[in-house]
């Protein structure tokens, strides 16, 4: 594939504007813009410059704030990066100068546009078929799973595609700092969490939504991307009854997912002891993917254990890829 690509320009009156003809384009995961230096876009085989898209530092910073807009938001020199959700699951972050000194900054992810099954993610080559029928047993046994991988790598499509395995009279809950997930499951609903408004009021976090999803009656409890202290209310609620839930977490190896859960905690207060005896109640199997050669794929699975100092590891369980 080449490192560029020829920009072709489409008559639209898109409130994306600009951007409307790239966002259109089939395959397309994440969009970039940085400042007047051009634009790069990633298909699903790593980002690649877009030849011939160009605009000026003051139109890029107009685009900013009208997508903003469009998520119900203002960005201006007092509030210089804001993340925003749009329409169809589009999430956009915005950055200005001068915390941006080379002009303003746009990052456009794309969600999937068609809800993937494990099926179709074995056909791609992500998982081989004994994996798949392994991990379609593992989510009807109602296994607590936790996917994990760098960003990009498709953890997103694999926890979607795992949970679109459960049986159609469960109730999933799904929880997220921004929507995500598209789960072709026939009775799924969303809470997400909610920014201060300007006066830094309203904040709704993802650590109250967990606990208010424990009075919606969940089968399954979903968090999206565990990133801070709701670490704590998430293996709270996996480690006491709730099963079949799921979460990722970003991490680039199963070695690296002991450390990462250990930062977490401690955003939560929790020691590395306490957490670690946590973990090993909650998660039952550990799904790291990674993408290599633009090709993602599920590359291991463990399970945690404790450690001779009473501290988490993941040990590998059924080899790696």
């Amino acid at each position: 594939m080449p490192d560029v690509i020829p920009f072709v320009p489409v008559a639209t009156s898109d409130a994306f504007g600009p951007l409307a003809p790239i966002l259109a384009r089939p395959g397309v995961t994440d969009v970039l813009v940085n400042g007047a230096e051009g634009l790069w876009l990633d298909e699903g085989v790593g980002l690649r410059r877009v030849d011939g898209w160009h605009l000026d530092a003051p139109s890029v910073r107009e685009l900013a704030v009208r997508l903003v807009a469009l998520g119900g938001r203002h960005v201006d020199e007092a509030t210089p990066c804001i993340d925003v959700r749009l329409r169809d699951g589009i999430r956009v972050h915005v950055v200005l100068p001068p915390i941006a000194p080379g002009g303003a900054l746009i990052s456009v992810r794309v969600p999937a546009r068609t809800r993937l099954r494990l099926a179709e993610l074995q056909e791609r080559g992500m998982l081989t078929s004994a994996e798949r029928a392994r991990l379609t047993a593992e989510v009807r046994e109602r296994r607590n799973l936790l996917v994990t991988g760098a960003a990009g790598s498709g953890k997103t499509t694999l926890l979607a595609a795992l949970l679109a395995e459960a049986p159609p009279d469960e109730r999933i809950v799904v929880i997220e700092d921004v929507g995500e997930l598209r789960i072709d499951h026939p009775h799924v609903v969303s809470l997400e969490a909610r920014q201060a408004n300007l006066e830094g009021a309203g904040e709704v976090g993802v650590g109250r939504l967990v606990r208010e999803a424990l009075r919606m009656r969940p089968d399954r409890l979903v968090l999206g991307e565990c990133r801070g202290a709701e670490v704590r209310e998430l293996l709270a609620a996996l480690g006491t009854g709730h099963d079949g839930g799921a979460g990722t977490v970003h991490a680039n190896s199963l070695d690296d997912v002991p450390a990462r859960l250990e930062a977490l905690g401690a955003l939560a207060g929790l020691s590395a002891g306490a957490l670690a005896r946590q973990v090993v109640g909650a998660i039952d199997l550990v799904l790291h993917v990674e993408r290599r050669g633009g090709l993602r794929r599920l590359v291991s699975i463990g399970r945690c254990r404790l450690d001779a100092r009473g501290r988490v590891r993941v040990v590998p369980d059924g080899g790696e890829r």
